[in-house]
């Protein structure tokens, strides 16, 4: 799903020099940091762009990226955790995955490291105990949600951009009235989109972002309340606006139809953004989750993806905390958002964004309230899985074999199973 983009030439030599220290136990040497991470995609932009920014102000410190594929990175880095020969610092996970490594002694605290000053108490979420009390590893990158259009059909079709929901829907009904364009690029076969691209796309707005997660975790709300019955009520909306045989229509089989040009919008996260680049041979532009009526409040998925932590057995933390306080600057930011376009700085810094449609996303921040998908802190613990729950439910209820009200009664009964705070 969160493909990164190779923009320039892999460094072949700094690439093995880092799987030959790795292999021979050499990582905790002095003056020298090995970073663990399953983003082999980025492994040449840390090479010849993110290290040599570095080292010209820490000439001294040599510093490794040693990719894992990311299906076994997980397995990989817990291995080699228990047997002493992990990295100086590990690329992080959110919410859970990273919490147990921390709970089970792997990761140091970063309370008082400096950098985190330049984060957002959103952007730290995923890396935070549940009592708030310890941060674990330092926020790096998210990714945002929202809508990607073909700017040459809407062009075509006169069409501008919907900023309400009724825009939205009279965009549609003009797209499909055309017959020859599929008005949205979006399937049910792999369920995650129907949650991800869909539930967790336009539900913040309905639900008010922070507010409205924070309360689900309270107690103080739940999954039965108007709030998220509406937002799965819009779902079962965009079911006649789907292309023929939408059930079994996989993620790929979505892209394609983008990318061909035989659809004019796609649900999309900006993860997205550089297979697009890659593949379509038209101008693209994107807009955020339309809100019930103009001048409402606003609200993004702003999903916290990549965080950095440092092994609490490294014996050079003092350089690992100077490349993580290196990473909370404007420097990193600008670099890293240029590098890798649809997966964006976590921190407080105003930067400037080459790629457009990455900029146009971003730009969002400024107007819009973020929040993270609801689903990933602490509520998706238990049996059942709320993630995989919402998964089900928001395909059926855009085959329209639910109901929203019965995918709402069961996502609530199930947190019920488990979840004292919602007992």
């Amino acid at each position: 799903m969160l493909n990164a983009h190779s923009i320039l030439s892999v460094s072949k030599y700094a690439l093995a020099t880092a799987v030959v220290l790795s292999s021979a136990g050499m990582a905790n040497a002095a003056g020298t940091l090995n970073i663990e991470s399953w983003r082999s995609d980025d492994a040449n932009i840390w090479s010849d762009v993110i290290i040599p920014a570095f080292n010209k102000s820490h000439p001294g410190t040599k510093v490794y990226f040693s990719p894992t594929p990311p299906t076994q990175y997980n397995s990989a880095l817990q291995a080699k955790l228990q047997a002493g020969t992990a990295g100086d610092l590990i690329t992080c996970r959110p919410f859970d995955t990273s919490l147990t490594l921390f709970e089970n002694g792997y990761l140091d605290k970063l309370n008082d490291l400096k950098g985190l000053g330049e984060f957002s108490s959103v952007a730290k979420s995923a890396w935070v105990t549940d009592d708030g009390k310890d941060q674990f590893c330092l926020p790096m990158a998210s990714v945002i949600h929202g809508f990607i259009y073909n700017k040459e059909i809407f062009k075509e079709l006169n069409l501008s951009a919907p900023k309400t929901q009724d825009e939205f829907f009279k965009v549609l009904d003009t797209i499909k009235s055309e017959s020859r364009y599929t008005p949205l690029a979006m399937g049910t076969a792999d369920q995650w989109e129907t949650a991800t691209m869909g539930f967790q796309n336009i539900g913040p707005n309905y639900w008010k972002g922070e507010a409205g997660r924070k309360a689900l975790l309270d107690g103080n709300a739940k999954l039965t309340d108007k709030p998220y019955v509406d937002t799965w009520k819009e779902l079962a909306k965009w079911k006649p606006y789907l292309g023929r045989g939408f059930e079994a229509q996989k993620y790929s089989d979505s892209q394609n139809l983008f990318t061909l040009g035989r659809s004019a919008i796609y649900p999309a996260g900006s993860w997205d953004i550089q297979t697009f680049n890659n593949q379509a041979d038209f101008e693209f532009g994107a807009f955020p989750p339309p809100v019930a009526k103009a001048g409402d409040a606003c609200y993004i998925s702003d999903h916290t993806d990549i965080g950095i932590g440092i092994n609490a057995n490294s014996t050079n933390k003092a350089a690992a905390r100077e490349l993580l306080n290196w990473m909370a600057s404007q420097e990193f930011a600008e670099l890293f958002a240029n590098a890798v376009p649809g997966f964006f700085p976590l921190s407080n810094h105003k930067i400037a964004i080459k790629d457009p449609v990455a900029q146009e996303f971003i730009s969002w921040r400024d107007n819009c309230e973020s929040t993270i998908r609801n689903s990933y802190q602490i509520l998706s613990r238990g049996t059942p899985n709320l993630e995989n729950q919402l998964w089900n439910v928001s395909a059926q209820v855009i085959n329209g074999t639910m109901t929203p009200e019965a995918a709402a009664q069961e996502t609530q009964e199930g947190l019920e199973q488990w979840y004292a705070p919602q007992q």
